[in-house]
This record gives C-alpha cells, structure tokens and sequence, in this order.
C-alpha cells in the first residue's frame, strides 16, 4: 500500500502543493508524474495519450477513460460493469450496455489499458444476476447481490401474499392485513412483509396461518407434513436403490422437477430443495439461487444421481433428456443462428428454446437451452459451437 501511495498514479498531488520543504530527489522521483499529468492534459484522445507517454501500468491493473477523460483504475480483468459501478453506484445499476472506443461490446468484454467506456443506462434497468459471474471489483459484486437479495424477498413476498389471499377466500374467511396483525406474535413472526415472505418460501403453509388466525377452522385429522427431517438418509454410494427413481435420497413416488435457474445436467453437484406442496427442487450445488435458502437449512436435501437408472435407461434406448442452458456471443450477421444451431446438432444435442437476449449491429447475445444425455455430453456441444463460425464466447449459463 505504501508503495502505491508514493508511486502510483495518485502521487501527482505533490505538484498540486506549494510546500516549499519538497527537495529536489522527491521531486525528480515523481517526475513522470508531472510528465504523465501534461501530456493527458495535451492529448487530445486517450490513445494519442497513451501513444505519447509509453508508459508500462501496473500489470495486475488496467486503466481506463470516461468520455471526458477521467481516469478509473480498475483491476484487470475487469468489464464495463465493474467501470460502470467505479463511476457511481447508480450507473451501474441503470447499466444497459457500454461502448468501448466507440464500439458496442458484451457487458462481459474484459477492458484493456487506454480502453474510453461509455456506459449506456436506462431509466427502468436493473442489475442482471448473471453480471456476478463476470465482475471482479468487491463494489460490483456488493451491489448486484444486494438487488438481487432484495428482488428475491420481493418475489418471495408477492407470491406468500397470493397464496395467502386464496387459502383465506377458499376457507370463507377474512385474510385482511387487520385480520391477521393480532396473530403475528403467536406466530412468533416480527411483520406482515416477514409473514407473507416465510409463506413465499415454504417456510410456512397457507393452511397453517388460516389455522392461526381461525382455531376453529383446524381439522381434527390432518396428513402428516413432510418435512426434511423425516426423509430418509440417501443411499449409499455402491449400494443398489429400492426404486427407478434417477434420483438417490428422495422417497419413492415423491415428486421433484428440475430447476430453471440452474438446469442441473447428471454429473452435476445436486441438492434438493423442499417447497411445501411443491415436492423438491433438484439444484446444482453451485446455483446462485441457494443462497436465498441459507437461512432454512432444515429444507435442504442430500441428493445424487442414480446412475445405474440413468444407465439402464440409456441401453433401453429411452435416454432422459436434461435441458442445459448457454450463453451464446456470435456475429450478428444472416446466418449465425442456422451455424449455431448446425453445430449443436452435429454433436446430437436438441434445441428447445432459444432467445436472443441483445442484438447490436456487430455481434448478438443468445440463451439457448438444448437438451443432453449427461455433463460429458454438455462439454461435447460447448466445444462444438466454440469451433463454429463467427462464435466469440461460448458458456453454461447457471442461476
């Protein structure tokens, strides 16, 4: 730290002061940055200046320019998302795309030194989950998992809000907030928001808070909730399972869906997630999604494939198909999307769905889920689109 207060670029305060006690050494040690100084205040551009000066940065750092000139020293590696959150926390979170020396460019692009960043925002825009996986700078990453955080109580809050409203208008009774304000501290929860979130997240059931709030509504015999607690252990790894299930730790005929955040393929990492009357949700263990649930650990599952069902339905020629998800970065020209979908054709994945997320004059941005067999298949198909034409990135899109 020392060494970059004395030396690095933001020494040039010693020739913004008047003390007279400056000798001549210190002086002629940070002359070229009095140098660096009047040749930016010369140049004309940020190349010119750059071209002027041959000057070696930092290696672990890139420098770059706003529009007017200003200097924003970034780590490197970093993208016009983390330059956008170094100029001010509001445009990084209007962040809509970003020119780089004049040139449109993927949110992803990694800057480079002497790079002018123009950041183009919008009124209505909002930080994506997917920025995390590419920034590098602790005040970027900050700020997309507090919105983030914050969209997902949302979310959770609306949906506990609706399922509340039906379960009170299916039982006949009143679901008002008045109503329900007097049996919060029996239900030992602190607010209303806090109430329709735990019911957004399966902490709570709908039926549960009727119960509370109308005593007279519970019924004397009620199917027992199945709670993490009482599913049994998975299977040991070596050891034949008691049904078809492609899932190990669930309980036969228990139903369980796949998540759309993450897409887990066989060979992933998976968890499950219980969600009351939803059965589980199948993650991969490195879904962004799961951190939401940190704070329920009873509703997490251990779960894992079961290969020896997968394979036998392999050999019956009735292989499960698992949808993947990738992100796609091509040329955006007539017949980039007839080269991606060849390419993954060519190694037999199947195209369901495919959306193009942003499209500039020069390159477009592409979802495309496609089916696969297992993770060893997903590889063959990455490789297959990054040795197709005109493809400039290529990755697993995951929550």
């Amino acid at each position: 730290m020392n060494d970059v207060a004395e030396n690095g670029v933001a020494s040039h305060w010693l020739y913004k002061t008047n003390d007279a006690k400056i000798d001549g050494n210190e002086t002629k040690q940070f002359r070229w940055v009095q140098d660096l100084l009047e040749i930016l205040e010369d140049s004309a551009a940020p190349d010119e200046f750059l071209e002027n000066t041959k000057l070696e940065l930092y290696g672990d750092q890139v420098f770059c320019f706003t529009p007017k000139g200003q200097l924003i020293p970034l780590p490197r590696g970093a993208t016009p998302v983390d330059f956008a959150y170094a100029v001010h926390s509001q445009v990084g979170d209007t962040c809509v795309g970003a020119k780089i020396n004049g040139r449109l460019l993927p949110l992803r692009h990694q800057l480079q030194n002497g790079d002018q960043v123009e950041i183009m925002t919008a009124r209505g825009g909002t930080p994506s989950a997917q920025w995390e996986r590419f920034c590098v700078t602790g005040k970027a990453r900050a700020r997309i998992r507090r919105f983030i955080h914050q969209e997902q109580r949302q979310q959770s809050r609306d949906a506990g809000k609706a399922e509340l409203t039906k379960a009170f208008r299916q039982a006949g009774v009143d679901g008002s907030e008045k109503a329900l304000e007097p049996h919060l501290k029996t239900l030992k929860i602190a607010s209303l928001d806090e109430l329709y979130i735990a019911v957004g997240n399966g902490n709570l059931g709908p039926r549960d808070i009727v119960n509370a709030a109308y005593p007279e509504l519970r019924q004397t015999t009620r199917a027992p909730r199945m709670v993490p607690g009482l599913m049994p252990a998975r299977t040991a790894r070596g050891t034949k399972p008691d049904h078809g299930m492609p899932i190990n730790g669930l309980v036969p005929g228990m139903a369980y869906s796949f998540a759309g955040c993450c897409h887990p393929v066989p060979g992933d990492e998976i968890v499950g997630i219980v969600a009351t009357g939803k059965g589980v949700t199948i993650h991969s263990r490195d879904c962004q999604t799961l951190t939401g649930f940190a704070a329920t650990p009873e509703r997490f599952i251990d779960v894992d494939w079961n290969y020896e069902v997968l394979q036998k339905s392999g050999t019956s020629g009735k292989t499960p198909a698992h949808t993947a998800r990738i992100n796609v970065v091509t040329g955006n020209d007539s017949g980039a999307l007839a080269v991606l979908t060849n390419a993954i054709a060519k190694q037999d994945g199947a195209v369901t769905n495919l959306k193009i997320v942003n499209r500039q004059s020069d390159f477009m941005e592409a979802l495309i889920d496609v089916d696969v067999r297992d993770l060893g298949h997903l590889a063959k198909v990455v490789a297959g689109l990054r040795g197709a034409g005109g493809v400039q990135s290529v990755e697993r899109a995951k929550g």
